[in-house]
């Protein structure tokens, strides 16, 4: 997941401080393969998990008896304090942020945790249709397609008022796509789809076979728009083109974690140094997240390194790997030494409060999981 986001983000600065100008055979394969296989598929998959984890509270807490009221105002809780977090970190380190939008919706929908299925994917539905088809349109409108390096600020506080300035725009359009997948994680958490896969190896195999190929075939028009290879005949037809895009990428973001689930149905407890690593990293998401963003600051603000004036369309994703498999070794840095997420322990001291205590076997401080822990994360 946050390998995806890593190498979209580095793509998408590439366009922005360069001009998305191609260099070659290569870049426009490169551009191509992000449109077809990442952009608009890792954030499903974000979300989908961060439905999933708040199901968990939910689930954990009402099987402890507590009473509905008492876990809305917690849940609700959490997504101020990721509200918050959001917020900061737009103004101080990037303008893609998607805490913001989680904290939005633990707010806004925290009863989805509470209703029947039935309700719960009425609504899932419903936002998938309205909410891609909002967020197309809004995203391929002339204004929102011609973005350069004049979005960044010459110095840091000139860039800081503008991520501010772009916040209450770019916060809604992701909130819109962000509500359908975050419902789905919901429903797969009442099933333990994850945390039990081995129980559901069928659904995980049709989502997998079906999720990933329908997302590679319905952004082929807009990978191609991308890349330069074709210029829809009206802003329309483009249009039509986003939202098909957007909507297989929820396929293909499902189809990725149902992939993922598999695969850790093959290695069972078998965990050598790299899948620890990748399990440390994912007990640490949003520190790793926010490291990410460091690391865009660093390297590719017109006022730090610049570096995408200089790279290629390949060479910007080179560097989206290499930044993430930087955090992946802090991850397991982290690990080896005991120290917990510091985003992940200060959203959990916020959430709970300095007196509860971290749960035994929960080294990640993901102390919000039903009381069956899984077999893999």
């Amino acid at each position: 997941m946050l390998l995806i986001i890593a190498v979209v983000h580095a793509h998408i600065l590439w366009q922005m401080t360069a001009g998305g100008h191609s260099a070659g055979v290569a870049d426009t394969v490169t551009t191509m393969a992000l449109m077809l296989f990442a952009e608009a598929r890792g954030y499903p998959m974000f979300a989908a998990l961060f439905g999933y984890g708040l199901a968990w509270i939910h689930l954990r807490r009402t099987a402890e008896g507590r009473p509905w009221p008492r876990v809305r105002s917690l849940v609700r809780r959490r997504g101020r304090w990721m509200l918050l977090i959001g917020v900061l970190h737009t103004a101080l380190l990037f303008f893609g942020d998607i805490i913001a939008v989680y904290g939005l919706i633990a707010l806004c929908f925290a009863g989805l945790l509470h209703v029947t299925d039935r309700r719960l994917l009425s609504h899932a539905f419903g936002w998938m249709a309205g909410g891609s088809l909002v967020y197309a349109l809004g995203t391929t409108l002339p204004e929102a397609t011609s973005a350069d390096a004049s979005v960044f600020g010459q110095d840091y506080l000139a860039d800081v008022g503008m991520r501010l300035m772009t916040w209450p725009v770019m916060t809604p359009l992701l909130l819109l796509t962000s509500v359908f997948p975050f419902a789905i994680g919901v429903w797969a958490a009442r099933r333990r789809v994850m945390e039990r896969p081995q129980e559901h190896l069928a659904l995980l195999r049709r989502t997998a076979g079906i999720g990933i190929p329908l997302a590679v075939l319905g952004g082929l028009p807009q990978a191609l728009v991308s890349a330069g290879l074709w210029a829809p005949s009206s802003t329309a037809v483009e249009g039509l083109g986003a939202w098909l895009h957007v909507l297989t990428g929820y396929a293909g973001g499902f189809g990725y974690a149902a992939l993922i689930a598999l695969v850790a149905v093959r290695f069972g407890e078998r965990q050598g140094p790299v899948v620890r690593a990748l399990v440390a990293t994912g007990q640490r998401s949003m520190t790793c997240y926010l490291l990410q963003s460091v690391a865009w600051m660093t390297l590719f603000m017109p006022y730090t390194l610049n570096l995408g004036a200089e790279l290629s369309a390949t060479a910007s994703v080179l560097v989206g790997v290499a930044v993430w498999a930087t955090t992946v070794v802090l991850a397991d840095l982290m690990r080896r030494t005991g120290v917990r997420g510091p985003a992940e322990r200060f959203l959990r001291w916020r959430t709970y409060g300095p007196e509860r205590e971290q749960p035994a076997g929960d080294p990640g401080g993901h102390g919000d999981r039903p009381s069956a822990q899984p077999s893999v994360r």
